[in-house]
């Protein structure tokens, strides 16, 4: 029998052994604020300790996967908030932040299956998360975008290295500088997505997929990902590191502010007289 617990930004939903975790700010198009890092953080967390779950799907409320950081929360804070928050842009990812590393510690270190259905937008944290997940279902109407550049800043959750790795340097360049929309048949072309729905049959074929694993032993499962993850662990850790370093040294720069301040005043990012150079400590 399937249990539902409902918080303020995650449901979640356990049936025959699949938990499915639903990203719920859908008229923020499910961005992430403080509670949502906190509370999907605490959901994969339980997740992992809990028996009774075998497999993970995630996806998104409302026919969107996630926009990514709310940007009207970071705007509010600053490098040194004393709430452990950001400038604008990808949340803060070293020291006191709002969330965000806390959250990629647990998606780094989760072993059980884990299965996303994406439909809609998937920008920021909504397409470098799928770089995690052992299965990406996408659907055809998909949009999903690495904005990180023409927001001033630079990748993050481990993506500098793992877009390499997983889609190929020249098409991870291509990816990031561009900062352009990919849409569901791109992605699963590039190796983003492992398969492409039609919208209506998404969330059946990502649930089937987990069930279907949710049925083979679960200790062997865990120890082939914990097998699997260990061939790239310390890469990840590195670029984990090297992007804390730079996204401290963007957050709050010039470009970074132009790109923030043109995106609240609904225009065009004008980079042509702002200052390349990164925040002043």
């Amino acid at each position: 029998m399937a249990t539902e617990q409902q918080a303020s930004t995650i449901l979640e939903n356990l049936s025959a052994g699949v938990l499915t975790i639903t990203f719920n700010r859908p008229r923020q198009k499910n961005a992430f604020n403080s509670t949502m890092w906190r509370e999907a953080t605490e959901a994969f967390e339980r997740a992992l300790d809990d028996d009774a779950v075998r497999a993970i799907v995630v996806t998104g409320a409302g026919g969107a996967f996630s926009a990514g950081q709310d940007l009207a929360e970071m705007n509010a804070l600053s490098p040194t908030d004393d709430a452990g928050g950001s400038q604008p842009g990808e949340p803060q990812q070293s020291g006191n932040d709002n969330g965000f590393s806390r959250f990629l510690d647990a998606l780094c270190r989760f072993d059980k299956p884990l299965v996303a259905a994406v439909e809609g937008v998937g920008v920021g944290i909504g397409i470098t998360l799928l770089l995690h997940c052992d299965y990406v279902y996408i659907a055809r109407g998909a949009r999903l975008r690495a904005p990180f550049v023409t927001l001033g800043v630079v990748p993050e959750a481990a993506s500098s290295y793992l877009f390499a790795a997983i889609i190929g340097y020249r098409n991870a360049v291509d990816l990031l500088f561009e900062s352009d929309f990919i849409d569901g048949e791109r992605a699963v072309e590039l190796g983003i997505g492992t398969h492409l729905c039609d919208r209506e049959a998404l969330m059946d074929a990502a649930r089937a997929r987990a069930e279907h694993l949710a049925a083979k032993p679960l200790g062997s499962l865990r120890r082939t990902k914990q097998l699997l993850l260990a061939t790239r662990s310390e890469q990840v850790a590195a670029a984990r590191r090297r992007e804390d370093a730079a996204f401290v040294d963007r957050i709050g720069s010039p470009e970074n502010i132009e790109a923030i301040t043109a995106f609240f005043e609904k225009r065009r990012p004008d980079f042509s007289n702002v200052s390349s150079k990164d925040r002043e400590s």
